[in-house]
């Protein structure tokens, strides 16, 4: 069960760009699920956003003795930061793919103490980088839409 969770149901076996898979997954789960009449529930995302958190750090805390530290093929961690990024926003293709980008920069870059977030011990560290990239493409991505610049 932890492989099938911190693999995103097997994307991290993608030898190239699982990460970049997870994250696109999401946010097509996010647009199958928060269009066609359905609205979007800032409870429902609450909850999900502290399940695959509390899922992730587990998962990847178990898998981490047998893959090593933050192995590609764990991409939960991306899963949660894409999900956290689209955290009280509206889902709609613009915003999705506006999101989906800044999360990756932020992700891949690790400015502003992203990197030491993966110092961290564990299943901690494997999540919590991609939990503030996911943050700080949120708050960007909130300025953006406040600026109306999209």
């Amino acid at each position: 069960m932890y492989k099938l969770i911190s693999t995103g149901f097997g994307i991290g076996y993608i030898p190239k760009g699982g990460g970049t898979v997870a994250s696109v997954f999401c946010c097509l789960c996010m647009y199958l699920t928060q269009t066609g009449g359905n609205s979007y529930n800032i409870f429902t995302s609450a909850i999900v956003t502290v399940v695959l958190i509390t899922l992730g750090v587990l998962a990847s805390h178990k898998m981490e003795p047998i893959w090593g530290k933050d192995n590609y093929r764990v991409v939960i961690d991306e899963i949660a930061g894409m999900w956290i990024s689209m955290l009280f926003i509206p889902i709609g293709i613009t915003y999705l793919l506006v999101g989906l980008i800044l999360f990756r920069v932020f992700d891949i870059g690790k400015p502003f103490f992203i990197r030491k977030m993966e110092k961290l011990p564990g299943g901690i560290g494997v999540m919590m980088d991609d939990v503030l990239a996911g943050i700080y493409a949120n708050i960007s991505l909130q300025i953006v839409i406040a600026c109306n610049l999209l």
